[in-house]
């Protein structure tokens, strides 16, 4: 347990964050001091790179969304942050601590949850909480309470006698409650149902609303969608891209074939040198020559301008879209974009991820 005085230093270090923030625009569009930085932070074991060369930047008030299938190197990003796990190579800096020199320090200043949250069994949930809130220099028993009470949970069971789901309630209430500059969740919403996942993103807001900073990650790309400004995509143990949501929501694709007697290479020289730079053009291969003129556009940016060129082009089949998380994360993880107006092979075996926007592991 903290001591008084230690208690009142880490507060007085979390107002003087939130006072940071709230001068401050927290989308990242001033100069915000970093909360995590690495800089070629690499993981070894063995012959296995789990991490490589990793860059990462998450700034104050940042809500940091992490994404990438099993395997990719979330987890091994943020057990080394914390200092879990010790580096094989590069630096790493997290509320201006290292990790590898001071790892009790870095976790005085962080809430975690981890993805395979393990709690006392032969605790009751009461228990638990008073157990984690007198541990945590900043932990806060009544509002562990407040939470539980909240997500419905019965903290009279045992944890041994609690399912998967209130297990995972219990988790959350332990982590959100101590208000920490950091919020770091490992899969925050598995084995919940879809009221209480509601609610874990809406404490999360909140989060960021009193100026906290919040890594997470999740396989639902809606969540990441309606929760974060800012995104990583990892994949094989690498940073592959990074993005501001409020320039994705910016972004659109074009579907569409070629009228007769126009090439891509005239298309690609029509574009408008006031927007060239916001446009893609590719043709699209179907494998058959049913459709030899069909191509893709990718625009960034605001599409109203660009509307006026793409009418001279007479396009045929034209469908446009947002190109939403899905699409990005296709083009990270699978460097390809099927063609949404080419019907689909009812009779292979899809998994339903289209439908709950959960990304398959």
């Amino acid at each position: 347990m903290g001591t008084s005085r230690e208690r009142l230093s880490h507060t007085t270090q979390y107002d003087n964050l939130i006072a940071v923030s709230e001068m401050n625009d927290l989308d990242g569009h001033m100069d915000l001091e970093p909360v995590v930085t690495c800089r070629e932070l690499s993981k070894r074991y063995g012959e296995f790179q789990a991490l490589e060369e990793c860059d990462l930047t998450v700034r104050q008030g940042d809500v940091f969304g992490l994404l990438g299938p099993n395997g990719a190197g979330k987890t091994t990003l943020i057990r080394s942050l914390l200092g879990y796990l010790q580096r094989s190579g590069g630096d790493v800096r997290v509320c201006g601590v290292d990790p590898k020199l001071d790892s009790v320090e870095v976790r005085k200043r962080v809430s975690y949850l981890p993805g395979d949250a393990r709690l006392p069994r032969h605790l009751r949930g009461e228990g638990v909480l008073r157990f984690f809130a007198d541990l945590h220099p900043l932990g806060d028993y009544q509002r562990s309470r407040q939470i539980a009470d909240e997500l419905e949970l019965d903290t009279r069971r045992h944890v041994g006698m609690m399912s998967t789901g209130m297990r995972q309630k219990l988790a959350l209430a332990v982590v959100l409650a101590p208000k920490t500059p950091l919020l770091i969740l490992d899969e925050p919403t598995a084995n919940l149902d879809p009221s209480v996942r509601a609610s874990v993103l809406r404490y999360v807001t909140d989060a960021h609303r009193d100026g906290r900073t919040v890594m997470f990650s999740s396989h639902v790309l809606s969540e990441i969608e309606e929760t974060c400004n800012r995104v990583a995509f990892l994949r094989k143990g690498r940073l592959a891209r990074e993005l501001v949501m409020a320039e994705l929501f910016q972004r659109h694709r074009i579907w569409a074939d070629l009228p007769t007697g126009r090439t891509i290479e005239s298309t690609r020289q029509s574009i408008p040198e006031s927007f060239s730079s916001q446009v893609q053009i590719n043709a699209i291969d179907h494998g058959t020559d049913e459709r030899p003129n069909a191509i893709r556009i990718e625009t960034s940016g605001d599409l109203a301008p660009m509307l006026g060129w793409l009418a001279t082009l007479h396009l045929e089949r034209m469908r446009i879209e947002p190109l939403g998380l899905r699409a990005i994360y296709d083009s990270v993880h699978h460097q390809q974009a099927d063609d949404p107006r080419v019907a689909p092979d009812l009779d292979a075996n899809e998994t339903n991820h289209e439908l709950t926007g959960e990304v398959s592991q």
